[in-house]
């Protein structure tokens, strides 16, 4: 059987090396407000394939709002192959998540930090460390984000949004673009959800698709990544929450 499938998507990001890069924190615009969506726990379904080879595996999303302080819980277990966990956490703002640490656990611990009292990313991989912009998102908190944004402002098809996204190697600005609200037959039932895009940069990035449920407050019912190689992981709804 092929080996687990990733959350999210590859290490692909570029770091900023230049001294310059660790002061250039200011933005020309106000952020977005973004709303999170409450507490859930969201129950996946991971369809997928890797070297020609199809599996399935489990996957579930714990998400917890206390006061001003968010965590975040992704894991997906497969049979005999045991499992990737990812977790985020930080505070709340008017602009939503502030990421403070994301851990990414398979065989072992990488690290995230992000220091807002000196404006940087630290990685504990010792890459460099990257000037933290406002409205930065790890590769898990991005998800719950979007969700905010899109709960806090209604958005239609061809819109974009983008932020920072920092992994465990690095950070860079993605964009994503808004798709039309599709109607979605899932293992938890028939559900209609937004589609969000972030569209492969160059010949071997990853294509990110993910379907947000107005009537979940745009928590996340479809996770799925498409890899160059053409490995593909798929996380539909299981349960409601």
């Amino acid at each position: 059987m092929a080996q687990a499938p990733a959350v999210v998507p590859t290490e692909q990001l570029a770091s900023a090396s230049a001294p310059t890069a660790l002061v250039e924190r200011a933005t020309t615009t106000p952020l977005p407000a973004a709303h999170p969506p409450p507490s859930a726990h969201l129950v996946y379904e991971v369809q997928g394939a890797a070297k020609g080879l199809r599996y399935q595996a489990d996957g579930e999303l714990i998400w917890k709002l206390q006061g001003d302080r968010y965590e975040a819980r992704m894991e997906v277990k497969m049979f005999l192959l045991g499992s990737r966990v990812q977790t985020s956490t930080g505070t709340l703002g008017p602009e939503g998540l502030r990421p403070e640490r994301f851990a990414d656990i398979r065989r072992g611990e990488r690290a995230t930090h992000f220091e807002r009292d000196t404006g940087r990313i630290r990685f504990s991989s010792n890459a460099p460390e990257v000037a933290l912009q406002d409205g930065a998102q790890d590769r898990l908190s991005l998800f719950l984000q979007l969700a905010g944004l899109l709960q806090a402002s209604p958005r239609k098809e061809g819109d974009t949004l983008s932020f920072q996204v920092a992994g465990t190697g690095g950070a860079e600005t993605w964009r994503f673009e808004v798709g039309p609200e599709e109607a979605l037959a899932l293992p938890a039932g028939d559900i209609a959800a937004r589609r969000v895009v972030r569209h492969p940069r160059d010949t071997y990035d990853t294509l990110v698709e993910m379907w947000f449920a107005p009537s979940l407050q745009h928590l996340p019912v479809r996770l799925r990544l498409t890899q160059a190689n053409g490995d593909v992981a798929d996380q539909l709804l299981r349960a409601l929450p």
